[in-house]
């Protein structure tokens, strides 16, 4: 083991996302995106879809929109009023649906139908901030990535890792501490551990897997 009073505050927290990373792959062995989709386009839409929105609804919405609109050329050509009204339940539906329909004519138009493969490019389109450009290069082009959502702040600061609510801040942190192949699996777990067990409200710290290792056990 470790002997942590040799370590500098920086090297601490490494070895602690360490183990962090290790303790959830063994509790989840399968890291996978809780959205639905079965090719890029549908990723990068549903990861827009779901701001300010739970994933499962987001999933319930996109069955209906996938099924009308196939593909991002088709997107470009849809009728706002019409995506207006599929996607209402995920709220935030006039930004939503013209974001939609607008990252989609930027593809057509700008990069010869192919979704981007870098963060810098990707967060050009109508709608894609670093969250959704990071699942995306993550999940569709298997580079390193750390998407910052709700769970993977809390998480995260609770843990010690990090000292920001920001998401591009936490984002920053965490690539200094997460080996790069990890990354993006790591935060899959996140999301997971945070609806199971490290919640917002009502933690479960007696039965959580990272106890040992969290600062903030039994403390929130």
């Amino acid at each position: 083991m470790t002997d942590m009073s040799e370590m500098t505050e920086f090297e601490i927290k490494k070895e602690r996302a360490a183990q962090a990373v290790a303790l959830l792959e063994d509790k989840y062995p399968d890291a996978l995106c809780s959205l639905t989709y079965q090719n890029p386009h549908e990723l990068m839409i549903s990861g827009r879809l779901s701001a300010q929105c739970t994933d499962a609804r987001v999933n319930i919405v996109t069955k209906e929109l996938f099924a009308k609109y196939r593909t991002i050329a088709e997107f470009a050509a849809a009728d706002l009023g019409d995506v207006e009204e599929i996607i209402k339940p995920c709220g935030l539906y006039k930004t939503k649906a013209k974001s939609v329909i607008g990252m989609c004519k930027k593809i057509m138009e700008d990069f010869g139908g192919e979704i981007p493969q870098t963060i810098e490019e990707l967060t050009t389109l109508p709608g894609i901030g670093r969250k959704t450009a990071n699942l995306i290069m993550g999940d569709i082009y298997g580079k390193p990535a750390i998407v910052a959502d709700t769970h993977c702040i809390r998480i995260s600061r609770r843990l010690g890792l990090t000292t920001s609510d920001d998401p591009a801040k936490t984002e920053r942190e965490l690539k200094e501490l997460i080996a790069p192949e990890k990354s993006s699996d790591f935060c899959h777990r996140l999301v997971l551990f945070g609806r199971e067990v490290c919640k917002a409200r009502g933690q479960r710290c007696g039965e959580c897997t990272l106890r040992e290792i969290c600062p903030s056990a039994e403390q929130i």
